[in-house]
C-alpha cells in the first residue's frame, strides 16, 4: 500500500493531480482545499495518500494533513458515502469546520457538499456525533467532546445563529463556537457560548 508521496507535481487537474515520483506519474484524487495548496507545476509537494484497492481499479486518494486524511477516512465508514462524495465534504468544509456542523446539527452545511442529500446529511449527523469529537481539526477544535448531544444541538445552534446575526460569517463562527464548546463543554449554557464565541472571533 502507498502511504505517502512526494515529488514533482506534473499536472493539476479538477478534482485530480499527476504526481511525478522518479519519472513514474501518479494519479492522485485530491479534495479541492488540498490541490489548492499544492505548488504550481513543476513544484516539489508531499501527499499523505489513502489507498483503495477493488477488482478493478487501484485508487490514491491524496491529503495535505493527516487532519485531512482521517476525516476521510472515518467520511467513508457512513454508508451511502463514497470517496468521491467524502472529497467533496473536504472539498466544502475544513475539518474545523465539520465539527462545528456535526456539533451543531448543520445539515444545511453538509448539504452544500455535491452528493450529500437531506438523508444523507442526517445520517451523517448521527453516526458521528459520538465519533466527531475525537477527530483532529486544522485549527485548535479538535478537543470537542459531545457529551450531551441534546443540549449541544439546541444551544450551540442558536449560539451560532446569534454569531451570525451580529454579522459574522458563518465559518469563522463555527470555528470560534467549536473552540468554545471545546473549553467550555457541550452543555455550556446558551449566554455563555455566545460570549466565548464572541471572544474567540475577536482574537
Amino acid at each position: 500500500m502507498i502511504a505517502k508521496l512526494r515529488g514533482v507535481i506534473d499536472n493539476i487537474e479538477d478534482g485530480k493531480c499527476i504526481v511525478d515520483v522518479n519519472g513514474v506519474g501518479y494519479l492522485v484524487f485530491c479534495s479541492s482545499r488540498t490541490l489548492a495548496a499544492l505548488p504550481n507545476p513543476p513544484g516539489i509537494a508531499s501527499l499523505l495518500i489513502e489507498t483503495q484497492v477493488r477488482e478493478d481499479a487501484i485508487s490514491l486518494y491524496g491529503f495535505g494533513s493527516s487532519a485531512e486524511r482521517d476525516w476521510f477516512r472515518l467520511l467513508t465508514t457512513v454508508q451511502g458515502v463514497g470517496a468521491k462524495v467524502a472529497l467533496a465534504l473536504l472539498s466544502s468544509l475544513s475539518p474545523d469546520q465539520l465539527i462545528a456542523a456535526i456539533a451543531t446539527g448543520d445539515r444545511a452545511a453538509l448539504t452544500k457538499s455535491p452528493g450529500v442529500g437531506p438523508k444523507l446529511a442526517i445520517r451523517l449527523l448521527s453516526e458521528l456525533r459520538e465519533k466527531a469529537g475525537a477527530m483532529p481539526g486544522g485549527g485548535g477544535a479538535g478537543g470537542v467532546v459531545f457529551s450531551s448531544p441534546s443540549a449541544l444541538s439546541s444551544n450551540a445552534a442558536d449560539a451560532l445563529s446569534a454569531l451570525q446575526n451580529l454579522g459574522y460569517r458563518r465559518p469563522e463562527a463555527e470555528a470560534a463556537l467549536a473552540r468554545s464548546i471545546s473549553e467550555l463543554g457541550a452543555d455550556a449554557p446558551l449566554d455563555v457560548l455566545v460570549r466565548a464565541g464572541l471572544k474567540a472571533l475577536a482574537k
